[in-house]
């Protein structure tokens, strides 16, 4: 007679014996699986190498050129603005280093820089465009003419256009000293610009800017930027904005004039200011704007060439 132990040890067994099946089983796929996965984590720890190596090699060979270009530079720009003039905006965002590598480079171009003025974070505020609007209307020199455009970008534009960029036809001033002093006045008391000491008129204009603008409001600052350096360049013999490689990306001021063609019809800008390469081009887009043309240049995709006269490569 089967007894109730009997059951008991039964049941047992069958449950020890499906607990070793199990772990039997587990133990073999685990292995399997553990050796599929090692072999693949070492193709992918070759490929990450052989990345990493072929990055290594072009940041070496970006860098030779780019010393390359350093060294030539002075060069290649010698005599192009000779006796000419160029005032210097920059941005908040704007490195000091590219800013004065550059103003040394319009010099060995023969040019002078008669003055900086740096934007403020509070100049493409969007919760600031209201205020900026109205002082820049109280500041309108007598006799010149604003556009009917509203937006606090174009109308600032207009009024350091006129005071601080010379005729183009004449090459003389738009406007007296003293408008030029309020102008600049106005705008540091108002916390939109801080300008330097004994800013004068010029016949161009470099409008350096940092990268690509991000956070709330992004858009609009970069539309502000976009917008005053567009009408700062029909206030003078030309203007040419220039900035990083993400400020031509769609939230960079570089972005916006390449996406409107009425701004590419008449704006030059140059997207790799950081680099001795870009620096030269953008030397050479203020020759350009002085012969009355205006041009895309740099590395983003939305660039038509590498610098003016230099064709782009097949497939850009």
């Amino acid at each position: 007679m089967i007894s109730l132990r009997y059951h008991v040890v039964s049941i047992a067994a069958c449950f020890l014996a499906l607990a070793v099946g199990v772990v039997l089983g587990s133990t073999a796929l685990n292995g399997t699986l553990l050796s599929g996965l090692a072999g693949e984590k070492k193709d992918l720890g070759t490929q990450v190498a052989d990345l990493e190596a072929q990055r290594n090699a072009l940041n070496a060979r970006l860098a030779d050129a780019d010393a390359f270009a350093g060294s030539m530079g002075p060069k290649v720009v010698a005599g192009t603005l000779d006796k000419r003039s160029v005032v210097l905006v920059t941005t908040e965002d704007a490195r000091p280093a590219d800013r004065d590598a550059l103003k040394q480079l319009i010099g060995q171009a023969g040019a002078a820089v008669t003055g900086e003025v740096q934007l403020t974070a509070a100049f493409a505020d969007p919760e600031k465009a209201d205020q900026l609007r109205d002082v820049v209307t109280r500041l309108q020199p007598a006799g010149s003419k604003f556009p009917t455009a509203g937006d606090s970008g174009t109308l600032a534009g207009a009024l350091l256009g006129s005071v601080l960029l010379l005729d183009k036809t004449t090459a003389k001033p738009q406007s007296s000293g003293e408008e030029l002093a309020a102008a600049l006045g106005g705008l540091t008391d108002g916390g939109f610009v801080k300008a330097g000491q004994d800013v004068k008129p010029a016949q161009l204009a470099i409008v350096l800017t940092g990268a690509q603008a991000s956070g709330d409001g992004a858009g609009d600052r970069a539309a502000t930027i976009a917008r005053f350096a567009t009408q700062l360049d029909r206030g003078g013999a030309g203007t040419v904005l220039a900035g990083d490689p993400g400020s031509a990306d769609g939230t960079g001021a570089l972005g916006v004039v390449r996406a409107d063609t009425s701004a590419t019809s008449i704006l030059s800008t140059v997207d790799n200011i950081d680099s001795s390469a870009g620096r030269v081009s953008a030397v050479l887009a203020l020759k350009e704007q002085l012969d009355g043309g205006a041009g895309r240049y740099g590395v983003a995709g939305n660039a038509q060439a590498p610098a003016p006269g230099v064709t782009a490569p097949a497939g850009n």
